[in-house]
């Protein structure tokens, strides 16, 4: 049997590096802003297909001397395929960009597969609908848990999720990580992956309070917590073990994505222990919260 760990005993010193860890993800949210990519602010993409396989390094060089210092270019696929994306809001813009590289290059010329343009306006709407897409989840989850468990619960997962997106999505605009639309769909993944996590610790909890008769709220968590240690840290170091692959192999592409699915796995791990369970200790959650509402109704005697 496990030695139960008191990992509430440290909660004031948790809640002091949450509140810093916090307020230094929106400083920089506010201060340097998200460097969001072209689905959300307009530009143009160009697939190109080469003969022999591209050096990137020197494409990107050839697309600086031609004028176009903006330029991400990226593998694609097959080592002849890439990719460049662009700012700007002239459609033509994909096609002179392939004119220019095909004019350097040399014994190796590009052909263009495809050129995209996405306008200004629909990378608002995408920017405007993928946020109430991730306020439309968070409502969900409050929902969902006030059903399953009990309304303080569900006001714990939701301060644990939105620390966790606030976390993360701060370290994207500290270190200017691009933000585009696989990086949503990986902070979007964070809100179901970490509520799972907290789910996991809150049944231990509800379910000690029928054992753990006579033991405080904080020993309940604690034993609940050190219960479900080893489920959680065999699901997060597997996650992320998963998630370094993509990180290390999986090229530009997907590097937005792993490095957000990275710190909220980290962000989510943390709350579900020292945000999500403090908070019901400041709610005083006990026993009688889980206790279902008795059946009231007045019985009628029509009888004379």
């Amino acid at each position: 049997m496990l030695r139960t760990i008191n990992f509430m005993g440290v909660r004031n010193v948790a809640f002091g590096f949450t509140l810093f860890l916090t307020a230094l993800a929106l400083f920089s949210c506010f201060h340097k802003g998200m460097n969001y990519g072209l689905d959300f602010t307009g530009g143009t993409l160009i697939e190109l297909t080469y003969e022999h396989p591209a050096d990137v390094s020197k494409v990107r060089e050839q697309l600086t001397e031609a004028g176009y210092h903006e330029a991400i270019v990226q593998s694609f696929g097959a080592t002849t395929d890439l990719l460049v994306r662009m700012p700007g809001a002239d459609p033509q813009l994909g096609h002179q960009v392939a004119e220019a590289l095909q004019k350097v290059g040399g014994d190796n010329p590009a052909q263009v597969k495809r050129v995209e343009f996405v306008g200004p306006q629909v990378g608002e709407e995408l920017r405007d609908q993928g946020g109430l897409g991730m306020l439309m989840a968070l409502v969900g989850v409050l929902i969902y848990l006030a059903f399953r468990f009990q309304w303080k619960f569900a006001v714990g997962a939701i301060v644990s999720l939105i620390h966790d997106v606030v976390v993360t999505v701060g370290i994207l605009s500290f270190f200017q990580v691009t933000f585009d639309l696989t990086v949503l769909a990986a902070v979007l993944a964070i809100i179901g992956y970490s509520l799972n996590d907290t789910i996991v610790v809150f049944d231990r909890v509800r379910e000690n309070f029928r054992v753990l008769r006579k033991a405080s709220l904080i020993e309940n968590i604690n034993v609940s917590t050190t219960q479900t240690l080893l489920r959680t840290m065999a699901t997060s170091i597997s996650t992320l073990l998963a998630i370094s692959a993509l990180l290390f192999f999986g090229g530009d592409n997907l590097f937005g994505f792993s490095i957000a699915l990275f710190v909220g796995v980290l962000a989510g791990t943390y709350s579900s222990i020292y945000i999500a369970n403090v908070v019901l200790i400041w709610l005083n959650l006990n026993s009688e919260d889980l206790i279902p509402p008795a059946n009231t109704q007045k019985e009628v005697d029509d009888r004379p």
